[in-house]
């Protein structure tokens, strides 16, 4: 099932490069967008959605934005995921932010890939913040994860795990890297082992904490 989201932004320009952006992942499907916080409201009321992404300052609706917006949604959509797509860069905000719940604060200056990668993780369960908005003791704190663990896998079972974690499924996976699909799953299923994790989320989680979807340091094939 794809994970049905919704943009905010008043800016129609943002909205339409996200669009394309969304357009060639196969797991994502746009259920409607919104220029302000009543239409982002009406639509909610209307339309399932799995993840939001909105912008921060986002003036002009009955609900206003910042703090006060995602305060509100907090409330009457506790079960809705929250991805914040800003330019503030103030850490103190950020933290706020995340006090409410919200489980991800992405940087507008930050390349497309964060986003596509935050939807994903965010609809798992886990959360992401990029290196745009947090400082990089944040970052610290937040990635404890015990990197030496990637050193287990394969450098094929690595790049399996990078792109499964970006949002690819494993068929797509199978095709870019010309494997059978039942070889990706094996590969898939055997990082998991490795690493000792069981669901897809805690994967998504220890993906993004050990930086995996950027780069490997994985060891050689045998």
């Amino acid at each position: 099932m794809k994970i049905r989201l919704i943009l905010a932004d008043d800016h129609p320009a943002v909205i339409a490069g996200i669009r394309h952006t969304l357009a060639g992942i196969s797991t994502v499907d746009v259920v409607g967008t919104a220029r302000n916080s009543t239409e982002l409201a009406e639509l909610l009321s209307q339309v399932p959605c799995d993840v939001l992404i909105t912008d921060y300052a986002m003036p002009g609706g009955e609900y206003g934005d910042g703090l006060a917006l995602l305060s509100f949604l907090r409330r009457r959509y506790p079960e809705l995921e929250i991805i914040v797509f800003t330019t503030i860069d103030n850490p103190a905000v950020v933290h706020e932010i995340a006090k409410l719940g919200v489980k991800s604060v992405l940087s507008k200056v930050d390349d497309m890939k964060h986003l596509i990668f935050a939807i994903h993780t965010v609809h798992s369960g886990a959360a992401y913040f990029s290196s745009g908005t947090m400082t990089q003791h944040d970052l610290l704190q937040i990635g404890r994860a015990d990197s030496k663990r990637v050193q287990e896998l394969s450098k094929r079972e690595a790049e399996v795990v990078r792109l499964y974690a970006s949002g690819q499924s494993i068929n797509e996976i199978a095709g870019q890297l010309h494997r059978s699909k039942k070889t990706v799953s094996a590969q898939k299923m055997s990082a998991m082992r490795k690493l000792g994790i069981q669901r897809d989320a805690d994967l998504f989680r220890f993906a993004y904490e050990v930086g995996l979807t950027v780069s490997t340091d994985a060891r050689p094939d045998a």
